[in-house]
């Protein structure tokens, strides 16, 4: 690949921790094209570490804290590097990584509101030989907002069109919601759980890292009694700005349920697969009632089961792939780091104050020059 102007590159590995997103990306006339994409995977014993952390099942001392940040750090490393030989780019021709890291705590409201990402900066920054941009979400914490979600701005270059309300739908470990208005108007917020659920219970009962297409839930049947108990989570009735993660929706808070010891486990996918649809069609509803069409992205695109509930709920407004628009729904979050990072660079804010709740613009991330 020859050498592009403005080149940087974004990696993120989500909520359900199946993999780290990298993407090269350019920018002509401010707006990112994705030129190369891969997603490297964790290994399996260190993605259990990381789900057990993230959902407060394990307590790590300061000795294994730093350990695991380094750790991960080398991983993030390894998936640039990856893909810069993949794709044939030289280190020298990135500006810039924009490193999310992986979120372990996200908690933005209290008395000493906090969000915590690892993945140690330096360790990507040394092995790469290229200047990392990292801890994006603390400034807009520390400014009063939730620090999430980060994409909606990303959304609003790809995917907004003058005069028409729209939705993008991140189907990630939570889903989020981006509402595109009209009249130029930005929101977004996170409606709840999307694939970490999900996935939680199919790697517990299956085996499998995630349910294929919905197969799992397909087979079961949804349990109105535990659907109703899960909705009725004060999360779902929070008004936004509002984010969420693992350390709030995950598989202790599912079993503190009494429904759940009378259900196959089939059908508790099923109830699972019913909750993401239900919340993210109320959340549109509520907040983007004339929004014209949807468009989804992330992993959950790829359940088929999922994707046809939504559409059945979202009906008549129509459900895509954010891919019909032209922008791949696997590596959109990546891109939006690139960009991030780039903004950073340049001196320029990074966030939406209007989606985060935050007291106003402020340049996120630090940056970690490259090795001399």
């Amino acid at each position: 690949m020859s050498e592009v102007p403005s080149l940087y590159l974004g990696l993120i590995s989500g909520t359900s921790a199946d993999g780290i997103d990298a993407a090269l990306v350019s920018f002509e006339q401010e707006r990112p094209r994705l030129l190369a994409a891969r997603t490297h995977p964790w290994p399996d014993a260190l993605r259990t570490e990381i789900l057990a952390v993230a959902q407060g099942e394990t307590a790590l001392d300061l000795d294994e804290f730093g350990r695991l940040d380094v750790a991960l750090g080398h991983g993030f490393a390894e998936a640039a590097l990856a893909l810069l030989r993949d794709s044939g780019t030289p280190a020298a021709a990135v500006h810039a990584i924009g490193s999310h890291g992986q979120t372990v705590r996200h908690r933005p409201a209290g008395a000493h509101p906090f969000t915590l990402q690892l993945g140690d900066p330096a360790t990507i920054a040394e092995r790469c030989g290229i200047t990392v941009v990292a801890d994006f979400r603390r400034a807009d914490v520390a400014a009063g907002g939730q620090g999430a979600p980060l994409l909606p701005a990303v959304h609003a270059m790809l995917l907004a069109v003058p005069g028409r309300t729209r939705v993008v739908l991140n189907l990630g470990g939570i889903a989020n919601i981006t509402v595109l208005g009209a009249d130029g108007g930005v929101t977004g917020f996170d409606t709840g759980p999307a694939n970490g659920l999900l996935d939680a219970w199919c790697l517990r009962h299956r085996g499998e890292a995630f349910d294929r297409d919905g197969a799992f839930a397909a087979s079961g049947k949804v349990d109105d009694t535990l659907l109703d108990a899960l909705l009725a989570d004060p999360y779902f009735a929070l008004a936004p700005p509002k984010s969420t993660g693992r350390e709030h929706f995950h598989l202790d808070w599912l079993a503190a349920q009494p429904r759940m010891a009378a259900l196959a486990p089939a059908d508790v996918q099923a109830t699972l697969l019913e909750l993401t649809a239900c919340s993210v069609a109320a959340a549109i509803a509520r907040h983007a009632p004339d929004a014209k069409d949807v468009l989804a992205c992330g992993g959950g695109v790829h359940n088929g089961a999922l994707m046809r509930r939504l559409a059945e709920l979202l009906a008549p407004r129509p459900l895509s792939s954010t891919a019909a628009s032209g922008v791949d729904p696997d590596f959109l979050e990546a891109t939006a780091f690139a960009w991030l990072a780039r903004q950073r660079q340049l001196g320029l804010p990074g966030n939406l104050p209007a989606v985060t709740g935050a007291r106003g613009l402020r340049l996120l991330g630090a940056i970690h020059p490259a090795p001399r």
